[in-house]
């Protein structure tokens, strides 16, 4: 196996999945398995000062060896855990070598199948070497590729002396995929200047822009009374909340509806009983003022509904989630130009393109690291069908590389 894979199958066996519903941190303990492993092996490597936070944040620092004094110190950041949404217990990852564009059945749930009709992508990975699981969980290249290409870089440049660079920080962090993977990085101790996630998709792809995320949460307190003389003085909270889901729209502003730099209104989550019902949504866009605008959507058709339920009220709470990293990136044009010439020296053609979703770099770069998303060839991700191909892996790898000679290289690059 190549040194990317080799550590890919190592740590996607270790089950790290988060939970959205703890009110520790990280949400489960399990994660820091991976996190000691990771500090153990940069230790080897040589990184001395590789080390787990209380909080089971890795943060780890390869030395400069150029002789320049104004290299800018850059960070390359991963998220350990794995999505809620599907299974990461006795993951069994399989390698199918030369791909050559048949169905994939996954032997543990032949009911899994990946098949090129329903993955495009695949068509790009005749050859390839593609990474699934066996059917049963996720595989979780979303985002232990990142992590295994970040690793595999470091050792790659910790062996490799003649590629001068400046400063490099490593930082894994917990929970991103319930939304708290930066809740308690400490930018201080961290010390760069400016951040790559690894955490993107297909081969060659960069991302500059995210959603902007708000979660809104709906209470409806209605009015008890016993269904047996409920005639006239019972507004049932559920039946309340039930007519103002379905006021909302249904064939636009919803995910299923959507697309490109579309947002949308969405329910997570209902809950509730006569008296009192709850609902969580998650709104999201790429433009602020559309942003606002679905908040007061949602707001209105609850006030009209209501209407409807005199002695009935509700209560609205909206949170801020994370911005489009686009505000911070546009004001620091080199992190993305840097990026794209790497992806050129190492072969490819970069795509430049928006994430319908966000990542740690879209709260990262608004906490004052400046930080877009670079490509770590994972795809079908929360799925049992999730894959990665070993060559796009690779290609990442390069990436990292190709990015901290750059930065060395300094700002004549783009002159």
């Amino acid at each position: 196996m190549t040194p990317v894979l080799d550590r890919f199958i190592r740590y996607v066996q270790i089950d790290t999945q988060a939970d959205p519903h703890s009110s520790t941190f990280p949400s489960t303990v399990k994660q820091k398995d991976l996190a000691r492993l990771l500090v153990k092996e940069l230790q080897e490597m040589g990184v001395q000062d590789a080390h787990m936070d209380d909080w089971g944040y890795v943060y780890a620092t390869i030395p400069a060896n150029t002789d320049k004094k104004d290299v800018p110190v850059i960070c390359f950041c991963s998220h350990m855990d794995t999505s809620p949404d599907c299974s990461g217990t006795g993951v069994k990852p399989i390698v199918h070598r030369n791909y050559q564009g048949q169905d994939i059945v996954l032997p543990d749930d032949p009911a899994q199948v990946l098949r090129l009709s329903e993955h495009p992508d695949l068509g790009e990975q005749m050859g390839n070497d593609i990474v699934t699981a066996s059917g049963t969980t996720l595989l979780g290249a979303d985002d232990k590729a990142g992590v295994a290409e970040i690793m595999a870089a470091a050792e790659y440049l910790l062996r490799h002396p003649e590629i001068k660079h400046g400063a490099i920080k490593i930082l894994f962090t917990p929970d991103e995929e319930i939304g708290r993977g930066t809740d308690h990085v400490d930018l201080i101790k961290l010390g760069a200047q400016f951040g790559y996630t690894m955490d993107g998709e297909s081969r060659g792809s960069l991302e500059n822009e995210t959603f902007s995320a708000r979660m809104v949460k709906v209470v409806v307190h209605g009015v008890s009374a016993h269904p047996g003389y409920a005639k006239g003085k019972m507004e049932h909270a559920m039946r309340i909340m039930a007519k103002f889901m379905d006021r909302l729209p249904q064939t636009y502003m919803s995910p299923e509806t959507t697309e490109g730099k579309q947002g949308f209104i969405h329910p997570t989550h209902i809950e509730g009983t006569l008296e009192r019902c709850e609902a969580t949504f998650i709104l999201r866009d790429f433009n602020m003022i559309r942003l606002e605008n679905h908040e007061a959507l949602l707001r209105h058709v609850l006030n009209e509904t209501l209407k409807g339920y005199p002695r009935s009220r509700a209560e609205v709470t909206s949170v801020e989630q994370y911005r489009n990293m686009k505000e911070i990136l546009d004001k620091h044009p080199q992190v993305t130009e840097y990026a794209m010439e790497a992806i050129r020296r190492a072969g490819m053609e970069p795509k430049l393109s928006s994430v319908r979703g966000g990542t740690d770099g879209s709260r990262l770069s608004f906490m004052g690291l400046p930080c877009p998303n670079i490509f770590t060839g994972e795809h079908a991700y929360h799925s049992k069908v999730e894959w990665v191909s070993v060559q796009d892996m690779e290609k990442a790898v390069e990436v990292i590389v190709h990015l901290c000679r750059i930065w060395e290289e300094g700002p004549e690059l783009s002159a």
